[in-house]
């Protein structure tokens, strides 16, 4: 077996030049979307009065098994890939574990996250249809960072709808969207008729991805020559983040291993898709027989304690309804969590994949996040974005597992990106502040009350 180095990186010529779409080797597809007023499946002409022409092709391509990526986004790529593979020598002594454990670390970039990955391919795909201005949604902050990048890069304008609790408690984010060009409104605003009618029922709406979607999609559909993109939760963005998978499964192969645990952060199911995608791809083929777990915040449970279901992606119900696990599209988590993976759906397939069973799922509170984020950082030397600790929290306990029963299993999660853009949560936590919310029984089955009612 060859010796494993601290990190890893790709030689030039195994950088992968093809996306993997995970669709084309499922067993049985994800529903298909469908148009709110007709319900019936949408078609590739009306996804492309919202998104570019091309990734209206690719949300919808379910049998194209490999998408040769544009040599205008690997130019791109090169400035900040492949990213590295690294052995997590110094947590593993710390836990006194004789698991192997991995991490694919994709904070090396200005967005400090895996975001860029999409946001080159989506903003290229505008720009060579002549696209000169886009729309779109963030959290935390890491996609309306990556866009921002990509839009400067390849010269096109955009306005970012940016989740208000995030917007107050990460100004700095919305300095870094700005310094690249972009406009940056607190959703819910004033601005759009969507955001209107949310404030008008509650002025102190702290907003939600759903919400900045509704805005987003409203803006993009009323100005010309505009289109709107988003950063998780489709098919095209589940493809365009396979390329951590890709490079991952390389690397690990060079090294002479293969993970017995996948583990990534599932928020929309962008990282974790990715990741996992060529891993899930033996596995569907009867290659492998890998765990999967994704993991998400406690206070936003979509696959834990949602319900797998038609939903707008969206709070004003304007976007196409998916067929995934949701918690309502009207859910807000609380104010004071945290963490990031706000959205109340998660991806069609990712959904698919975990109701048919190749994949689990846990919830994990915040504190426990943060306790292993700062274990983390003490011992390998990366203060991890909040998000990514979810893995972090749930690949430290997997390995204590393994230090109990004595086996060496090899354990592979997604260090997404990094959190210094996190301060006040850091600081929340560091001085006893930070508390666990989980939403009751009751406050899920008040939103998933509302979900749409299909024939």
């Amino acid at each position: 077996m060859t010796t494993v180095p601290y990190r890893f990186y790709l030689p030039e010529d195994k950088i992968p030049k093809q996306w993997y779409n995970l669709r084309a080797d499922m067993k049985e597809l994800p529903d298909p979307m469908l148009n709110p007023g007709t319900m019936q499946p949408v078609t590739e002409e009306e996804l492309a009065h919202i998104f570019c022409a091309e990734l209206a092709k690719q949300e919808l391509d379910n049998t194209t098994r490999y998408v040769d990526i544009p040599e205008g986004i690997l130019e791109m790529y090169k400035i900040f890939r492949p990213s590295p593979l690294i052995r997590a020598y110094n947590l593993e002594k710390v836990l006194g574990t004789p698991a192997k454990s991995y991490y694919k670390f994709e904070g090396n970039n200005t967005s400090g996250s895996h975001k860029l990955n999409s946001a080159i391919a989506q903003a290229y795909y505008a720009k060579q249809q002549g696209i000169t201005s886009l729309t779109t949604e963030t959290g935390a902050g890491q996609w309306g960072t990556a866009l921002s990048e990509a839009c400067a890069y390849y010269g096109i304008d955009l306005s970012v709808f940016m989740v208000k609790t995030s917007y107050n408690q990460k100004p700095h984010r919305k300095t870094v969207m700005e310094t690249f060009g972009s406009k940056v409104i607190a959703s819910p605003s004033n601005t759009t008729e969507a955001g209107r009618k949310i404030l008008a029922e509650d002025p102190d709406n702290g907003g939600s991805l759903g919400c900045a979607i509704s805005e987003a999609v409203e803006v993009a559909v009323s100005t010309p020559n505009c289109r709107y993109v988003l950063g998780s939760v489709l098919n095209q963005v589940l493809l365009h983040q396979s390329v951590i998978g890709l490079e991952a499964k390389t690397a690990m192969e060079m090294l002479g291993e293969y993970p017995d645990l996948v583990i990534g952060c599932a928020g929309g199911g962008s990282n974790l898709g990715g990741l996992i995608a060529p891993f899930m791809q033996d596995k569907l083929l009867g290659k492998k027989d890998t765990k999967f777990i994704a993991v998400e915040p406690a206070s936003c449970p979509s696959l834990t304690r949602g319900k797998y279901a038609y939903d707008f992606c969206d709070t004003g119900k304007i976007t196409p309804l998916a067929k995934m696990y949701t918690l309502g599209s009207g859910f807000k988590p609380s104010a004071n969590h945290a963490g990031g993976l706000r959205y109340h759906g998660m991806s069609p397939v990712l959904s698919k994949l975990y109701h048919d069973g190749y994949m689990d799922a846990v919830a994990v509170e915040q504190t426990k996040v943060f306790e292993a984020a700062t274990l983390f950082a003490k011992h390998e030397t990366i203060l991890p974005a909040p998000e990514s600790s979810h893995a972090i929290r749930v690949a430290i306990d997997e390995a204590l597992k393994c230090k109990e029963t004595g086996e060496a299993k090899t354990i592979l999660f997604g260090l997404t990106g990094t959190g210094y853009f996190d301060m006040t949560a850091y600081d929340s936590f560091n001085n006893g502040k930070m508390n666990d919310y989980i939403p009751t029984d009751e406050d899920l089955e008040r939103a998933l009350a509302n979900l749409p009612k299909i024939g």
